[in-house]
């Protein structure tokens, strides 16, 4: 007869397997996030800290619904853009211009170079106000993190670069414990984020929803996708494993987002209600806002955060705009090259970065005011952007088999839509009441 063994006993066996099978289960988890993880992440930068927080303090919870239909409209995009990329082998850029010609391409081209030069500069920006929070003024600050993102990308190959993304990427959960500690009423939380209001009356409310999908789906987001997707090797074998990707970035990068607007509405919107008068005039403000009325800890965490995301996307913003030039004009682009093998592609890089960076040093810059319109004018082209990839995409010639389905075409087409036609509203809210002597 085999001798019993102690609950003690089988207890002590058990958990040497039971912590393997947990390590396990992480790093199946971490060995999914990849491209579509980092890029949904890339759209909480310092501009869209600054635009959710200005969302929660204006409006407070009542906002934050319109992060719903947005999680499952970023999905789709984002889903969409990393077929392309496994299907073809080809950044979107790339795709464009053989869909539709050059001129198409270079007016592209120009135009996201333009927003992404302003976009860096914002990211910039956050990395200026974060360092003088922590007493280190902008003009050292700014200088040797130009330095660090452009030598990081020049002497690391492209797999360090994307899990160091990956790292970056989750540091943005820090603004959970930020929202806890601010205390927020969590049943009104549930009702702002699942019962709609409209504010259309009320001033800045439409530029403010323009602004969030402007930078929840930023249409740089899906140039760099693709171009990352491809770069990465993979094929259309690979779909499954990239949909999660696309999935888990996507849900945990809105949720993050609604996590910014938590904070702010527990704090300086709630505060202005009672007579405060809380006006940030930049996305550090709004840290300094939380320390008298969240705390220290909260205040240094989510200036903490700013500056995680001033580094981690004035890296990927420049990245972008190299991709996408490299690739409508035929260059080589690629980070795991030298700089002599892609020239063009690391000067366009360093060109951005030390655009952007030159700009936050002007003195007197009104840099939220340039934050919120950078997202603004992303809103107005994203319709645009989504016509082209649902042209191409919907095309047996490049895609095959793989062509979207009819519930992808719905939700991607309705997201073109209703965001055209609340840029044309916000568009003539701004030039009818002039003309009618309002």
């Amino acid at each position: 007869m085999q001798p019993q063994l102690s609950t003690t006993e089988l207890t002590a066996d058990e958990t040497p397997a039971r912590k393997r099978s947990l390590w396990r289960s992480l790093l199946l988890v971490l060995a999914v996030l990849g491209p579509g993880f980092v890029t949904a992440s890339a759209g909480n930068d310092v501009g869209g800290i600054a635009t959710y927080s200005q969302a929660g303090a204006q409006f407070g919870y009542g906002i934050i619904w319109v992060l719903v239909p947005l999680a499952v409209a970023l999905i789709v995009v984002q889903e969409m853009s990393t077929r392309m990329g496994l299907v073809t082998g080809k950044g979107l850029a790339a795709l464009i211009r053989e869909n539709f010609g050059v001129k198409i391409s270079v007016i592209s081209m120009l135009v996201l170079f333009l927003i992404n030069t302003l976009l860096t500069s914002t990211e910039f920006a956050g990395i200026a106000a974060a360092s003088e929070i922590f007493g280190i003024s902008r003009y050292i600050a700014v200088p040797i993190a130009l330095v660090i993102v452009f030598f990081f990308v020049l002497r690391f190959n492209a797999k360090v670069v994307e899990r160091t993304f990956v790292v970056f990427s989750l540091i943005y959960l820090t603004y959970i414990v930020s929202a806890v500690l601010a205390k927020p009423n969590w049943h009104a939380v549930l009702h702002g984020t699942f019962v709609p209001s409209f504010h259309l009356h009320e001033a800045g409310w439409l530029s403010m929803v323009v602004g969030i999908i402007g930078t929840t789906i930023s249409p740089y987001m899906q140039f760099f996708l693709q171009s990352q997707v491809v770069e990465k090797g993979s094929r259309s074998e690979d779909l499954p494993l990239a949909r999660a990707d696309v999935i888990n970035g996507s849900v945990l990068a809105i949720a993050l987002a609604g996590f910014m607007m938590i904070a702010s509405a527990a704090t300086i919107f709630l505060a202005n209600e009672h007579g405060a008068h809380y006006n940030p005039t930049q996305a550090a403000d709004f840290a300094v806002a939380l320390k008298p009325l969240a705390g220290a800890f909260a205040s240094t965490i989510f200036a903490f955060g700013i500056l995680n995301a001033g580094l981690f996307t004035a890296t990927v913003l420049p990245l972008s705009t190299s991709f996408i030039i490299c690739e409508a004009l035929g260059f080589e682009a690629a980070v795991d090259r030298k700089f002599s093998e892609a020239p063009a592609f690391f000067t366009l890089f360093a060109a951005g970065l030390i655009v952007g960076a030159a700009i936050v040093l002007i003195p007197g810059i009104p840099l939220l005011e340039l934050i919120l319109f950078a997202q603004v004018l992303q809103g107005m082209l994203l319709p645009a952007e989504l016509a082209l990839m649902l042209t191409i995409i919907n095309r047996k010639s490049v895609m095959g088999a793989y062509t979207n389905s009819r519930t992808a075409n719905v939700v991607a087409w309705t997201t073109a839509i209703v965001i055209g036609v609340l840029s044309i509203a916000y568009v003539l809210g701004i030039f009818i009441p002039p003309l009618l002597g309002g």
